[in-house]
């Protein structure tokens, strides 16, 4: 029936994963995957979680179908971690929030409804960026392009071009973004330059489109949501879609958000009504189980204590495995200028090597990452990163 479609050639992330797991080497590096591992290897089952899933199977409620916007507790919650409790625009709730299938499923449903209000406008995405953005958009009808983001040469963002490219754009194109902890380098704008861009996109009526999925891990949770708040105060109106895979390392819970910021409670209330009509269309309902869960810690003092300190170690153990290996770099491969390692944040780093060093990489050394030099930093340990700078003083 479906010999004519094109076959699907995979997600490269997960192919090279699957190369690692078929590697009989017993050492061997995966830093391909975007998953949170603790030093010991493991995903971490937070206790926050765990006592939140507990407290709500207790009370034994009957799984009938949430609402096509999803909890209400879930929702405001989700509204004060993303844009604070005190900020002007959640206290005259002026965004419209829907709880989502993970983060993809924020951005799946804001692309449909971006397409249905502005059906020839296109979306601009950074140049690298995380693949499926254009292929989540794409499937929404909407064309995606690139804009300018990261210089190889300096291994950080291209401020310049970022904004000579999104200088040239129409009226209500839409421009994705990424908050803090860029998607795949790691490289993110500096306040002063979220400013800068704040202005320009205000000017040329551009849609901005957010998308955080590593809040809390790269300066903090409330300083990772400065892009977002600063535009809210701005007086810009634009869509946020964010996950909590990582950050309560609740990846197959599937729980995430998508946040419409308005001019005012009316349009938020106008628009809710448009979100809840395009969930009705794809999947009727979110579940119910993770969503429950984290709204108990986010609403919970105590719980949600012991979640900051969870983010908190996490983000620590990340930063602790970038000035790891730049340091043993330094002194194996003083040629090689690491210093990405420290000035990028978050769970990924662009590391500028060609696809031959990263061929050499895998086959001689068993150390995996992506064909475009990403890796996950989480995937380095106490163990092994001393064997992955190793390695790396040998190809460069």
């Amino acid at each position: 029936m479906f010999e004519h479609v094109a076959p699907y050639a995979g997600d490269p992330i997960f192919r090279v994963a699957a190369q690692y797991q078929a590697d009989p080497r017993e050492k061997k590096v995966n830093l391909t995957i975007g998953l949170y591992f603790e030093d010991d290897g493991s995903v971490p089952l937070l206790a926050c979680t765990q006592i939140a899933e507990q407290r709500w199977a207790e009370q034994k409620q009957p799984r009938v179908y949430l609402s096509m916007e999803g909890l209400e507790s879930y929702r405001n919650a989700t509204q004060q971690l993303v844009f604070g409790a005190d900020h002007e625009a959640y206290l005259s709730q002026r965004i419209a929030t829907i709880q989502t299938l993970g983060g993809t499923g924020a951005l799946k449903v804001g692309g449909d409804l971006l397409h249905e209000a502005y059906p020839t406008s296109q979306m601009w995405i950074s140049d690298p960026a995380w693949d499926n953005h254009h292929s989540i958009f794409g499937g929404c009808g909407i064309t995606t392009n690139k804009y300018r983001y990261f210089d190889p040469q300096t291994q950080a963002v291209d401020f310049t071009g970022m904004m000579a490219d999104l200088d040239t754009l129409p009226e209500y194109s839409f421009v994705l973004l990424h908050p803090c902890c860029h998607n795949p380098t790691g490289a993110d704008l500096s306040v002063e330059q979220w400013d800068e861009l704040i202005v320009l996109l205000q000017q040329k009526k551009l849609i901005p489109f957010l998308d955080m999925a590593y809040q809390g891990f790269g300066q903090g949770l409330d300083e990772d949501a400065y892009a977002i708040r600063a535009m809210a105060s701005a007086g810009l109106e634009f869509l946020v879609a964010n996950s909590f895979s990582k950050n309560f390392s609740y990846y197959a819970e599937r729980c995430g958000a998508l946040s419409v910021v308005c001019k005012d409670k009316a349009a938020a209330e106008l628009t809710l009504g448009k979100l809840k009509a395009w969930v009705r269309k794809i999947y009727s309902n979110p579940p119910v189980h993770g969503g429950a869960a984290i709204a108990m810690v986010l609403t919970d003092d105590e719980l949600y204590q012991s979640w900051v300190n969870d983010v908190a170690a996490m983000r620590a153990r990340i930063h602790t495995m970038r000035q790891a290996v730049h340091q043993q770099l330094a002194q194996l491969a003083p040629h090689y200028d690491a210093d990405y390692m420290i000035k990028q944040q978050g769970m990924f780093s662009y590391t500028g090597l060609s696809l031959e060093q990263i061929l050499r990489l895998r086959e001689e050394f068993g150390v995996y990452m992506l064909d475009s030099g990403r890796i996950s930093i989480p995937g380095l340990t106490t163990e092994n990163v001393e064997y992955y700078a190793q390695s790396l003083a040998a190809v460069v």
